[in-house]
């Protein structure tokens, strides 16, 4: 756990309880089970799919990439909107559609 990681308990305190968990170079940030965020060189990256990516491309909020071998691989997860950080209704709001993704997403690979 790093200080940001435990600042995101009090951003997503309106949307209940969230836990983190060390993978790959970050965390993943969870809640009820489900992976909804990923926190990687203390940027936090919400989940997203086609109905919510308009809401971060609007913002010009980009996908999270790494580079594997010679080429650019995007992972389903945009940076959040600095608004998260300053206004815990709207950290509400949207990790609420990024938990209902990752809910959705999970169920159907079940």
């Amino acid at each position: 756990m790093t200080e940001f990681t435990d600042f995101l308990g009090e951003v997503f305190k309106q949307f209940g309880v969230v836990n983190t968990r060390r993978m790959f170079g970050g965390h993943g940030l969870y809640h009820d089970g489900v992976m909804f965020g990923l926190v990687i060189d203390e940027l936090l990256y919400l989940k997203a799919d086609t109905s919510i990516s308009h809401y971060f491309e609007a913002r010009n909020l980009g996908q999270f990439e790494y580079m594997r071998g010679d080429r650019i691989v995007k992972l389903s997860y945009y940076l959040a909107p600095e608004e998260v950080f300053d206004d815990v209704d709207q950290a509400a709001i949207w990790a609420r559609r990024s938990f209902e993704v990752a809910f959705w997403s999970k169920k159907a690979q079940k």
